[in-house]
Parts: C-alpha cells; sequence; structure tokens
C-alpha cells in the first residue's frame, strides 16, 4: 500500500498476526524498516515484488528495535545482499540483534536470527536517505526501540512504540512493554512534530487527528 510517494507499507500474515514493515525508494536508494518473522522471507520477497523491488536493490536496511519478529529476515537478506546492505539499530539494541546478548524477550529461543549491524543510531540524528529521515529514540518497549519520521511525507513509522485498531491510535500494548514509564514519556517527543500519517507495525496506518489522537493516548 503506497501511503505517498516513495512510501510503501508492506502486509505480512503471520498464523493471524499482521505485521507492517515499510519500504521507502527513490531513484538513488531502497531502504526496508523492519524485516518480519522468522520464516517469512518468501513473503517479504513477494510483498516486495508486488511494488516492485527486488532483494538486489535493497541498499539499506533500519531495524526499529530487537523483537523477533522485527529482525527475523535479516540473516536471508544479509546472505542475498551481502556487503551491499547497511544495516542500522540503535546501539542499545545492537549487542542483542548481533547475537552477543540474548533477546530480552525472545532469550528462550534456539539460533536466534541475528545480523551485524553496521550502523548504530541516536535521538535526533537524521539520515540522508529518500528525503530525509530523522531518528527519535523511543524507549520503552525496548531499551533501543526507535521510531522514524520520514520528513518529505511527514509520516511516522512508530514500530511498536503503539499500536493501533481499524485506523485508530489505541495506546500502548502494556504486555509487550519492558518499561510502561519510558514508554508513555517516548511518546511524548511525537507531538513536536508535524505528522500527517502514521504507522504502527501492529495495526497499520493511522491518518488525520493524529496529536489529538496521542494527546489521548498520553491522557
Amino acid at each position: 500500500m503506497e501511503i505517498s510517494k516513495g512510501v510503501e507499507m508492506l502486509q505480512l500474515d503471520f498464523h493471524g498476526n499482521v505485521i507492517h514493515p515499510i519500504l521507502l525508494r527513490d531513484q538513488e536508494m531502497t531502504v526496508l524498516i523492519d524485516t518480519g518473522f522468522p520464516g517469512q522471507i518468501e513473503e517479504l520477497c513477494a510483498a516486495m515484488a508486488q511494488v516492485g523491488v527486488s532483494f538486489d536493490e535493497l541498499k539499506v536496511i533500519i531495524l526499529t528495535h530487537q523483537d523477533i519478529d522485527h529482525i527475523g529476515n535479516l540473516p536471508e537478506l544479509l546472505q542475498a545482499g551481502g556487503s551491499n546492505i547497511k544495516v542500522y539499530a540503535h546501539d542499545l539494541d545492537k549487542p542483542y540483534i548481533q547475537g552477543d546478548l540474548s533477546l530480552l524477550k525472545d532469550g528462550h529461543i534456539e539460533n536466534p536470527p541475528k545480523g551485524t549491524v553496521d550502523a548504530s543510531l541516536e535521538d535526533g540524528q537524521e539520515l540522508p536517505y529518500c528525503g530525509g529521515i530523522r531518528i527519535i529514540h523511543t524507549p520503552g518497549h525496548t531499551p533501543g526501540h526507535i521510531s522514524l519520521y520520514l520528513k518529505q511525507s511527514k509520516t511516522l513509522i512508530a514500530g511498536d512504540s503503539m499500536y493501533s485498531v481499524d485506523g485508530i491510535i489505541a495506546g500502548i500494548h502494556v504486555p509487550t512493554v519492558l518499561n510502561i514509564n519510558e514508554a508513555q514519556l517516548s511518546l511524548k517527543k511525537y507531538l513536536e512534530l508535524d505528522i500527517e500519517s502514521v504507522v504502527c507495525y501492529h495495526g497499520g496506518l493511522t491518518k488525520g487527528n493524529i496529536k489529538e489522537q496521542i494527546q489521548i493516548v498520553i491522557s
């Protein structure tokens, strides 16, 4: 689903659990934000192909955080793309993504997916890709959770900082949050942004009255 020019919201179904990786592209660059559950590589490939993008065009992967439904296909993507793909994540989640530490929520899983993070991200950093991507450190769900603000389209990629239901922001998914106080403080950062649309990894696209909806969640 095209949210705006060069911003595609993908949809992958894992046993009824629908998730939404994001694909960004322009004439110079193709960026994937989050990679899906382990074992979804063929489905991810098909979803990318449906919008006219192949794996060999992928240059950058940005991981919002360490959870397994976000890093699940990282090894296969890196195997397919080799050194052509640069991986970004926040420094606080980097050792978990790389397998140096056990995943905070999925540490029981044998041989969890892992891959090298080439560059660490920090709050306020801006990446020059696809019209400009601002990094917002939004801890709570995990220590190194990040959200992404796409400057050109005024789109917020919220990751798992909140979720939506039927196009409405429903709030913080408390059962999967590691620090609820941090999670609530993180949402306040969004109020400083000019947001026209939000994509939650769980729930998909929300448009219209974004600040009002976030304010309701915070209060």
